[in-house]
């Protein structure tokens, strides 16, 4: 292909236990879907659809379970907060795909924050404007190695917890998500053509809170595996 330009590097995911990568094509997030964090943020924890937003793929990055990874405090932000969430990627395509096929289209899963500038995103929101400002700014979508859900199956229940510095700062249970994962991949498929590649961050309990340089958080989610990274 002959570009104007240098193409960009692919965004790539590790793959745990493995050689291989998983190529990032898309991001989606799903809001406030436990019901302890909606109430958190005002909202209320019912069963209206689910709303969506995203990140750009190259936000995505990955993050030891081990060794702090280091993460970028981002600019024009003095209340950046953190939200650990189990991430779902697409193995297989599709559109308007049934709640009973869902699963099928996921190929594995990972542990991811969803990083975000909260004061824009109130600023925004004040304004009627889009968050993307808020959520989608470099490095906001730390995440771990991927693993197969032929290896561990789909989690459906299982704790999700975050430390900030060695406290507890997040816990729940995947079982308390509103929107389960095969409900939020269905709902999704309705408004966007699913693709090889493409992530969907299910959602974070309740806990959410600013972070400062030199923080390390350290994030965990049952039969899924942790990340750990250290702002700077």
């Amino acid at each position: 292909m002959n570009t104007v330009i240098d193409a960009p590097q692919p965004t790539v995911l590790p793959v745990a236990g493995s050689d291989a990568v998983f190529p990032v094509r898309r991001i989606y997030c799903i809001g406030r879907n436990y019901a302890a964090h909606a109430r958190e943020m005002g909202g209320q924890p019912d069963r209206d659809p689910p709303f969506f937003f995203c990140k750009p793929a190259d936000a995505a990055f990955a993050a030891s379970g081990e060794t702090p990874t280091d993460w970028p405090y981002p600019p024009r932000s003095t209340d950046v907060h953190h939200e650990i969430e189990m991430v779902a990627a697409i193995g297989r395509g599709g559109q308007d795909i049934a709640v009973a096929d869902a699963l099928d289209h996921v190929w594995g899963y990972g542990v991811g924050l969803d990083m975000t500038r909260r004061d824009l995103q109130a600023q925004m929101k004040a304004l009627g404007r889009s968050w993307e400002i808020g959520k989608a700014f470099d490095h906001a979508a730390p995440i771990s190695a991927l693993r197969p859900a032929g290896e561990i199956g789909h989690p459906a229940r299982g704790a999700i917890w975050l430390e900030v510095n060695g406290a507890r700062r997040q816990a729940g249970d995947l079982s308390d998500m509103i929107w389960s994962v095969a409900e939020a991949v269905a709902e999704l498929s309705r408004y966007f053509t699913l693709a090889p590649g493409d992530l969907l961050m299910t959602g974070t309990p309740a806990g959410v809170g600013a972070v400062a340089r030199g923080d390390v958080l350290t994030g965990h989610v049952d039969g899924v595996g942790g990340l750990s990274i250290r702002v700077i």
